[in-house]
């Protein structure tokens, strides 16, 4: 560590240096410049506006073309508007929904100083807990969101704001809206409007439930798919959004449906017991498998992927 973060800090220096230079220069310039037009300011569009983030305005480049990403909840976001990514994080660069698109990105972390230097962005974006904000800040115009505070269409929403794509954002957000409200009527005329949605994965030998908003789909299912959630989910993910569950409980917490985002690379071997086997909503056929690396995320891109997976799922097999 100590051999990098030496230079790197001398890096950081000149370029605080350069910046505090040029703002002392534009500022006087612009106390001696008279003061444009209304018409005037509206023509000559500036490469850089003022975009109000939660920790107040931060100056972002108007079209940005070198972006880097610190989270895999805002990857997909940056990539369904089209907007140029130069680095993103590894668990985004997994995702195999992501994969060919982001074969050629760097991976990065909010540890990766030094490499997000080189990469030269012009704008970063991540979560507000990421390490590092201040030194990023002084790479290039640093935007954080905090996690679950906007819903996915909100959310989307704002990123569109951030990169000036407000329009295909609102697009989006429109047209998505009319094909799950389509969908979920759909899927609730033929399993019933009252039929209840478990989802269920597992992680480090444990075994979870998850609650609404918390990826996995249960964005959909949740919310514009209208499925009801199961009273003791309900109750048991209310404070953390996820519950621990031993599989002799398992029942008590599975609907009339289960989503299981299953990953291969973990141990599942509660399937193989007898309890599980022995479950109603196992013995009715009624457990979907989907994709664990393709339903962690809440995105447009992703979401998009899960809307069509439970179209199928629920419309399209018995």
């Amino acid at each position: 560590m100590r051999k990098f973060f030496i230079p790197l800090v001398l890096i950081l220096g000149v370029l605080v240096t350069a910046c505090s230079g040029n703002q002392a220069n534009n500022a006087n310039q612009a106390s001696n410049a008279p003061s444009a037009s209304p018409e005037a300011s509206a023509d000559a569009e500036s490469a850089t506006v003022i975009y109000q983030s939660e920790k107040g305005p931060v100056e972002v480049p108007r079209n940005p073309k070198r972006v880097v990403v610190l989270t895999r909840f805002l990857t997909g976001n940056v990539m369904a508007l089209d907007v140029p990514l130069v680095g993103v994080d590894e668990m985004s660069k997994s995702n195999p929904n992501f994969e060919e698109q982001l074969k050629d990105v760097e991976a990065v972390s909010d540890e990766s100083l030094e490499k997000i230097l080189e990469l030269q962005p012009d704008l970063i974006i991540g979560l507000s807990d990421i390490q590092n904000i201040d030194k990023f800040e002084q790479i290039a115009p640093t935007v954080t969101y905090t996690y679950n505070k906007l819903n996915y269409l909100e959310q989307q929403l704002e990123v569109g704001k951030l990169l000036n794509k407000e329009k295909e954002a609102q697009a989006w957000v429109n047209d998505f809206q009319v094909r799950t409200q389509k969908a979920g009527e759909e899927i609730r005329a033929k399993i019933g409007e009252n039929a209840t949605v478990s989802v269920i994965e597992t992680f480090n030998k444990q075994l979870y439930v998850y609650g609404y908003n918390f990826g996995r789909g249960t964005e959909l299912l949740y919310g514009d798919l209208k499925f009801a959630m199961p009273q003791k989910v309900e109750e048991g993910t209310k404070t953390e959004g996820y519950l621990a569950l031993s599989t002799e409980v398992l029942n008590d917490y599975l609907g009339d449906y289960v989503i299981f985002s299953k990953d291969a690379d973990e141990d599942n071997s509660f399937q193989d017991t007898q309890v599980y086997k022995s479950l109603p909503v196992v013995q009715n056929n009624h457990v979907f498998e989907v994709d664990a690396k393709r339903f962690y995320f809440n995105d447009p891109l992703s979401l998009e992927y899960q809307l069509d997976v439970f179209i199928e799922h629920f419309i399209g097999k018995e």
